[in-house]
């Protein structure tokens, strides 16, 4: 296969090797029947365009683009377009870490506090109806694999349903976002965590700390770090925390408002540096990239000769490491959570159709991926 620049010839460096679906074991008929859901979503107003992209046994069997990739400018959508990747920024961020703990620069098990001392002494503000908001000494240490599986405490201030930590946030400014690393650590410090570490799950900032104790460890900026030892060897050419100027035409775009409200959609400005490159949202990148980082995933952390992971760092980060820790909010039932990924925990229960064992995320700007190794 002959790779080219994709800013320059897409149509000729294919991400994946292409197959008829039928040779891997697939229906054509039935996979149009994706493109014709698509079509009637944008043809109701749900987004302005999408990419999307099939991959069976290594092969690409489905990968089509639908509506426009600007709907002020009525450009079409394009297989190259780059998409603000939000939460789909985390599983990125969560191989990383895991690379280090591969090379012994960490374990799961180290306290974050030997990475961030700021975060050495925390309260919890206890949550329930008698309790009030009251804070108490938090009673371990959080840990890398608190941070890695969502279970320290950190959350999404504008979310949580825990008011005090919600307040809290909200006074200190604690954020991923317009933060410079210190800043960001500073804040956390001072700001109490909605559970006790390692007791609940709940989806926030873990994986953006996560990023500062790669920073720390590797004494790279994150995005270096990405760019060096992730998408370099594995050929990603378009996935970054800023998308460059000879790029910006192929950067996907909201509607202009909200169809329901009326309110102005505004995302992420992935055009200018920001002051930290947040590993829990921050990047910006192609379906074709995701599709290369998956593939590398699926074949047990190595691509093309490229190995990024161990057969079995990868089997362990995509197994639940939930078990009875209950979660407090937005988790799909049938699913736990491994470290970085959801992970379905049988074939039943969940609302959609999969097998036992497949992991999957997504982003705040409507991205999302799934991988099932069955």
């Amino acid at each position: 296969m002959r790779w080219a620049d994709v800013s320059v010839g897409f149509v000729d460096a294919q991400p994946l090797p292409v197959a008829k679906p039928e040779q891997v074991g697939l229906s054509s008929q039935r996979l149009e029947r994706v493109g014709q859901t698509v079509k009637v979503q944008i043809a109701n107003g749900r987004f302005p365009g999408a990419v999307v992209l099939i991959a069976r046994k290594g092969k690409i069997v489905y990968f089509e683009a639908f509506g426009q990739r600007d709907p002020v400018a009525n450009t079409p959508m394009s297989k190259d377009a780059i998409f603000r990747l939000y939460s789909m920024t985390k599983p990125f961020t969560s191989v990383a870490a895991m690379m280090l703990a591969e090379e012994g620069k960490l374990t799961l098990a180290d306290p974050v506090s030997k990475y961030l001392p700021p975060l050495a002494t925390l309260q919890v503000a206890v949550a329930g109806k008698d309790a009030d908001g009251k804070l108490v000494k938090a009673e371990h240490p959080i840990t890398i694999q608190d941070l890695l599986r969502h279970t320290s405490g950190f959350v999404y201030g504008p979310f949580t349903p825990n008011e005090r930590v919600k307040a809290a946030y909200s006074a200190l400014g604690v954020d991923w976002r317009d933060v410079t690393p210190a800043e960001q650590i500073e804040r956390l410090a001072q700001a109490p965590l909605a559970h006790q570490p390692g007791t609940v799950w709940e989806y926030g900032l873990s994986t953006d700390v996560l990023g500062r104790v790669v920073e720390k460890v590797s004494g790279m900026p994150l995005g270096a770090f990405l760019a060096e030892r992730i998408f370099a060897p594995l050929k990603i050419r378009d996935t970054a925390f800023i998308v460059p100027t000879e790029k910006v035409a192929r950067l996907a775009q909201p509607f202009p408002a909200d169809k329901e409200t009326g309110k102005p959609i505004t995302l992420l400005d992935v055009t200018v540096p920001q002051k930290s490159d947040a590993g829990g949202a921050g990047s910006a990148g192609t379906a074709a990239d995701y599709a290369r980082f998956l593939q590398m995933m699926l074949n047990g952390g190595q691509l093309d000769g490229a190995r990024v992971l161990s057969r079995a760092t990868v089997a362990y980060m995509t197994s639940d490491h939930l078990d009875t820790i209950k979660p407090a909010i937005l988790l799909a039932p049938g699913y736990g959570f491994g470290l970085g990924f959801a992970v379905r925990k049988g074939n039943g229960v969940a609302s959609v159709p999969g097998s036992t064992g497949e992991y999957n995320w997504g982003g705040a700007a409507g991205t999302g991926f799934w991988v099932d190794p069955k």
